[in-house]
């Protein structure tokens, strides 16, 4: 897995997923199109302001609200490179582990960083390391959600484990 640069955009508390994709566009399927709303609710620039790549950093909470996949889709659609949050909601973050879209919880992040600053971020090692150099030591993802990472998703994950017991016997 690489490591991950990006600019970082700074978001509070109780990031609900109406603010990542808005709900009166959930009658969209194209990725593509439901990117182009990517933040839209918690900032209306934000589309024009970030690069492919940037990252959010954020406070407790990330992601609550209702437990649909559009909100990691649109984040992932649009390039968003990651997500650091001083913690998510359990769903938004299973919906993410599940599509292999990077999130790491680093409590204390909100205050460590500033808004614009290039940041990299290691998932491996869940380390991210800020442009003076200090490196913030996020919360380990386990073997397993590295593995589903690895494979690009929890379907591909399985797909793969399910053609090679198939191609054993």
């Amino acid at each position: 897995m690489e490591k991950i640069q990006g600019k970082v955009f700074k978001f509070n508390d109780n990031i609900d997923t109406d603010q990542i994709y808005p709900g009166r566009y959930l009658d969209k399927s194209d990725h593509q199109e439901i990117a182009q709303h990517v933040m839209e609710g918690a900032d209306p620039s934000f589309k024009e302001n970030y690069q492919p790549g940037d990252i959010i950093v954020a406070g407790k909470n990330f992601g609550c609200g209702s437990s649909r996949e559009h909100a990691v889709i649109t984040l992932n659609a649009a390039g968003v490179g990651a997500v650091i949050a001083e913690s998510f909601a359990r769903i938004f973050y299973r919906n993410a582990v599940n599509m292999a879209y990077p999130v790491l919880i680093c409590p204390g992040i909100v205050e460590q960083v500033t808004a614009g600053e290039e940041i990299e971020v290691d998932l491996v090692e869940a380390k991210i390391t800020l442009s003076s150099g200090e490196v913030l030591q996020a919360e380990k993802l386990s073997d397993y959600v590295l593995n589903i990472f690895q494979h690009g998703g929890v379907i591909q994950m399985f797909q793969a484990k399910s053609g090679q017991e198939a191609g054993q016997k």
